[in-house]
């Protein structure tokens, strides 16, 4: 099954490692240092130009999104 992120973007429900609330983790060091490191080996995919309320870990790349966690965790349940 496919989850739909947002934007134009779906990922498989099967690679998803972690759903996260970019608010609630963005002030743990360890979180930011991820992102970063993300960052810099290109592995982020921003899914919107809008404000990011959530970030989506799969096995090969980390989705940045302006869908909140709780929505698509009651996405990826649905499925």
């Amino acid at each position: 099954m496919f989850l739909f992120l947002g934007g134009d973007i779906s990922v498989r429900s099967n690679e998803i490692v972690g759903i996260f609330d970019i608010e609630e983790c963005s002030v743990s060091r360890i979180t930011a240092d991820f992102l970063n490191t993300c960052q810099k080996n290109g592995r982020i995919v921003n899914v919107s130009e809008d404000m990011p309320k959530s970030f989506i870990v799969t096995e090969n790349k980390t989705y940045i999104s302006n869908v909140s966690h709780s929505t698509i965790v009651k996405r990826n349940k649905k499925e």
